[in-house]
């Protein structure tokens, strides 16, 4: 994470498996989207296979599952950032997962960064693997104020 991060929420998240981000986010991302919030996901690598497993297996209403099939999964950020910059531009609520590895996630917030002013309406949530991130957890964990689990979005006590 951007340590000078100017957006108004910090939240993190840790998964094991790209399964496992999914499953934690799911629930998340259905609810914002109900709430018709913009939903993009930043990611290294192409979760679109697993995000169609994951949903031939889950029980949610076919309107719901079209919701979240919009939701571009493949590891696109050219055309995500794009979607990014058109959502601020026309003052959408906007919930950014930036999923990956620690270097990614830094590289993706300092561009975000750029765009964003005080008065945009998004929220990221930096998604870190827990195996690569192991021995800094902690650390990491103290940069942000919420967390997003498989309970959903709790704030972090300090």
């Amino acid at each position: 994470m951007n340590k000078n991060q100017i957006t108004k929420e910090k939240t993190c998240a840790f998964y094991a498996s790209d399964y496992h981000f999914e499953m934690i986010t799911l629930p998340y991302i259905e609810k914002k989207l109900e709430e018709h919030k913009e939903v993009v996901v930043l990611t290294e690598n192409n979760l679109e296979d697993t995000m169609k497993t994951l949903m031939s297996r889950i029980n949610l209403n076919e309107e719901k599952k079209n919701n979240i099939y919009k939701i571009n999964w493949k590891n696109d950020d050219l055309n995500k950032f794009k979607q990014i910059k058109n959502d601020m531009e026309t003052n959408k609520e906007l919930i950014i997962f930036i999923k990956g590895k620690e270097n990614y996630i830094k590289n993706i917030n300092e561009n975000i960064e750029k765009w964003i002013s005080q008065n945009n309406k998004v929220k990221i949530i930096d998604c870190y693997d827990v195996e690569e991130v192991g021995k800094h957890f902690t650390e990491i964990v103290s940069q942000y104020e919420n967390v997003l689990s498989t309970t959903g979005e709790k704030k972090i006590e300090k």
